[in-house]
C-alpha cells in the first residue's frame, strides 16, 4: 500500500481510504429501507485493515445512522489501534451547542472509541457558512479537541471554489474533504482547491473519485480512447490515477461494496507507480479527451448556468438535469438516484414543478424544461436507503 503525509499533522495514511457510505446492503421486498449486511461489512473492513488501509471515513447519517456503529464493531479486537477514523457531524443536526456535544458523545459510543482522529463539520455550504461562524461552531470543536475527544478539526464541502477558498482561509483547518474526479476538475471546488489546500499544508481528502462509481463504467467512445494507450487499464484505474497524480492529495476515499472492488483497489494503490506525478503528458491528454467523450453522451444540453433559477416552486432544475445526465453517461442510475432522494427531501425535485414555464423563457439553451423534468424524474425517483 502506498502512504502519504496527512497534511501538517505529521503522520501518514494509506493513499486509499475506505468510505463507509456504500457498505453492502440487503433489501427485502416490502421494506421501506435497506439493511446493511453486517457479516460482509465486517469482512470488508477487517480485510482492508489487514491489507494496509488505515484510514476510514464515516458520518452521522450514513446508512440510516448505522454506519458509525458498524465501523466501531468491525474495528473491535485490536483493529482500532491500527487505523485513523474520520467522521462527520452535519450542521443541520447542530440544533444547540449542547446538542453538538451529545451528538459527538453518541458517535464515540457507536465507534467504541475514546477519541476520533479527525472530526468534520459535514457538508458546509455557502448558505450555512455565515451561521456556522456566528454560532461559533469551530470553537465548540476546539473544546472537544482540548478535552481529548477529537484529535483534529476539518470540514467537508460541495460547492464552487470561491466559497471553498473563503472557508479554507478563515481558520487553520487540519484537513478538508472535497469531491474531485476527472469530470469535476472544472466544477465543484475545482482543481484550484487542491492547489490551495496544498499551499496551506492542509490534509486534503478526496471523495467521489469515481463519481459514485459511475466512472468505473465507460461508453464505447471512452473505451476506445483508453484502449489506444499501450498499457491496458480499466476505466476505474484511469479515473483513480487522475486523482493519484496530485501531490497535494493525502487520501482518496472509495466506497467499496464488494470484496472484488476492495481487492482491485488495494492492488492498484499498492503499485510502485501509484504515486504523485504518475501521469505522462500523453495520459493527461487521453483523460482530457475521455472527459469530453463522457460529457458528449449527456442527453439534456444543460450547462448549469442557472439562468432558470430561482424556480417559483423551488425545483433545482440544473441539479435534476445533472443527475439525469450522470446516469445516462455512465449507464448506471444508482448514485444519481441516491442523490435525488436528498433533493426530494428538500422539496427541490421535479415533482414540485407546476409547469408555469417561467424557466423555459430564461433558458439560453432553449431546453424543453417542463417535459425534460418529467423524463428525468421517471429515471431518478425510487431510491431506497
Amino acid at each position: 500500500m502506498q502512504y502519504r503525509l496527512y497534511g501538517k499533522l505529521g503522520y501518514q495514511v494509506s493513499a486509499l481510504g475506505m468510505g463507509c457510505m456504500r457498505l453492502p446492503r440487503i433489501y427485502k421486498p416490502g421494506q421501506d429501507h435497506a439493511e446493511v449486511d453486517l457479516e460482509k461489512s465486517f469482512e470488508l473492513i477487517r480485510y482492508a485493515v489487514e491489507h494496509g488501509v488505515n484510514y476510514f471515513d464515516s458520518a452521522y447519517a450514513y446508512h440510516n445512522k448505522t454506519s458509525e456503529s458498524i465501523l466501531g464493531e468491525a474495528l473491535d479486537n485490536g483493529y482500532r489501534k491500527k487505523v485513523k477514523i474520520a467522521t462527520k457531524q452535519p450542521f443541520a443536526v447542530m440544533k444547540t451547542q449542547a446538542n453538538i456535544r451529545r451528538n459527538l458523545e453518541n458517535t464515540l459510543r457507536k465507534l467504541r472509541t475514546d477519541y476520533i482522529d479527525v472530526y468534520l463539520i459535514h457538508n458546509v455550504q455557502k448558505e450555512s457558512w455565515d451561521e456556522i461562524k456566528q454560532r461559533r461552531i469551530i470553537e465548540e470543536f476546539e473544546k472537544f479537541r482540548d478535552e481529548g475527544m477529537i484529535k483534529a478539526i476539518g470540514f467537508s464541502y460541495h460547492g464552487s471554489f470561491p466559497c471553498f477558498k473563503e472557508i479554507l482561509d478563515y481558520y487553520p483547518w487540519d484537513m478538508c474533504q472535497i469531491q474531485q474526479n476527472m469530470l469535476d476538475v472544472d466544477r465543484e471546488a475545482t482543481e484550484e482547491a487542491i492547489k490551495a489546500a496544498g499551499r496551506k499544508k492542509t490534509a486534503l481528502v478526496i471523495m467521489e473519485p469515481l463519481r459514485g462509481g459511475g466512472l468505473s463504467n465507460a461508453p464505447e467512445s471512452v473505451r476506445s480512447l483508453y484502449d489506444s494507450y499501450p498499457e491496458k487499464r480499466t476505466p476505474a484505474e484511469w479515473a483513480f490515477r487522475h486523482v493519484i497524480n496530485y501531490p497535494e492529495v493525502s487520501c482518496i476515499l472509495s466506497g467499496m461494496t464488494t470484496m472484488e472492488q476492495l481487492k482491485q483497489n488495494i492492488e492498484l494503490f499498492s503499485r510502485p507507480d501509484a504515486v504523485p506525478d504518475c501521469l505522462s503528458e500523453e495520459e493527461k491528454e487521453i483523460i482530457q479527451k475521455a472527459k469530453a467523450a463522457y460529457e458528449s453522451v449527456a442527453s439534456i444540453p444543460c450547462t448549469g448556468c442557472e439562468y432558470c433559477l430561482p424556480c417559483p416552486k423551488g425545483v433545482h432544475i440544473p441539479g435534476v438535469f445533472f443527475g439525469f445526465n450522470a446516469g445516462t453517461m455512465f449507464g448506471d442510475f444508482s448514485q444519481p438516484k441516491r442523490s435525488y432522494m436528498f433533493t426530494k427531501r428538500f422539496k427541490q425535485d421535479a415533482s414540485q414543478c407546476v409547469a408555469c414555464g417561467a424557466c423555459e423563457k430564461k433558458c439560453p439553451q432553449h431546453i424543453d424544461i417542463i417535459n425534460q423534468l418529467k423524463v428525468a424524474h421517471a429515471s431518478l425517483d425510487g431510491w431506497i436507503e
